[in-house]
């Protein structure tokens, strides 16, 4: 069976290349799924959860604002501002952050400041629920 080549490249470093059978992202028009030998592809992402099946086994990265490209020889690459690998995420930290969150939205009355807390919780709150979803699959 045909494979996908996926790249996913953050600010930081290239954090992912692998062969895998289908991904699934968050574009700002919805969430699309790439199949082997899908059409030339540009599109924008969202922040939210890229998904990926390898090997008949489901993986999941967080990912920030970002874009992603499909040439026609079944390859993608996912380009964004920052990104974490499932088994990377620390629940502990993610958990932190959501409290940090809260607490900066409850006492600032800056509109910037608001936004950036805003952001801030959606991403970790979704951290959580990833973290927390992949723990249940290997059980």
């Amino acid at each position: 069976m045909k494979k996908i080549t996926l790249t996913v490249v953050s600010q930081e470093k290239q954090l992912l290349q692998t062969k895998v059978d289908q991904i699934t992202a968050p574009t700002v028009e919805g969430e699309i799924t790439i199949l082997p030998n899908h059409i030339a592809l540009f599109s924008k992402l969202k922040t939210g959860e890229l998904r990926y099946l390898e090997e008949a086994e489901e993986h999941s990265l967080v990912i920030s604002n970002g874009f992603i490209t499909v040439s026609p020889k079944s390859e993608v690459t996912v380009i964004v501002d920052s990104a974490t690998l499932d088994r990377n995420i620390s629940v502990s930290k993610a958990e932190q952050a959501v409290r940090d969150a809260k607490e900066t939205m409850t006492k600032t009355s800056d509109q910037r400041e608001l936004l950036l807390a805003e952001a801030s919780l959606k991403r970790a709150m979704l951290e959580i629920r990833i973290a927390q979803k992949s723990k249940k699959s290997m059980i």
